[in-house]
């Protein structure tokens, strides 16, 4: 496996809508491989194939729960609550904004055989599937924040004076 470079803002791949993915190939399969290791060299808890500049509708989540997940072609299928928190991007480095966002989600997708499968998501995991599917749409978080990008080592250095 390999670490692809991360888009940044600015990228206009960031701002596509990807196509759907029609068959399993070899180099997609790569090319997940690549997005998982890229994800964790950067200490991510999710990315999307347009982050790595490929368009087409695929993303990974790893929020650390022991349960690691490959995302083809997703689509939400419900939705409940709400939970506001920061929401960081390693496409944004170094910024971070409070997003409102659902505290549950449920979605198909497929699986790296083409099969379908369901995933749900509460709390922070929700957050990561549907900040990533946003990724899909060529949607940033920024685009949904309730506040403009805040500097996070600002913060981190106002935290340490406390």
């Amino acid at each position: 496996m390999a670490i692809r470079q991360i888009r940044v803002i600015g990228d206009p791949c960031l701002n596509k809508t990807c196509k759907p993915v029609v068959k399993m190939s070899q180099n997609m399969k790569e090319l997940i491989g690549d997005m998982f290791d890229t994800m964790y060299e950067a200490k991510g808890v999710g990315l999307a194939a347009p982050q790595v500049g490929i368009l087409r509708r695929i993303c990974v989540v790893d929020v650390m729960d022991g349960d690691p997940i490959v995302l083809i072609n997703p689509e939400i299928i419900e939705t409940t609550g709400e939970q506001t928190d920061d929401e960081g991007c390693l496409s944004v480095p170094g910024k971070v904004a409070e997003v409102t966002r659902p505290d549950y989600v449920r979605v198909r997708s497929l699986d790296m055989d083409m099969n379908p499968v369901t995933y749900e998501g509460e709390g922070l995991r929700a957050r990561a599937i549907l900040h990533e599917m946003d990724h899909l749409e060529g949607v940033l978080y920024g685009d949904r924040a309730n506040e403009p990008y805040r500097d996070l080592d600002e913060e981190e250095e106002w935290e340490e004076e406390e």
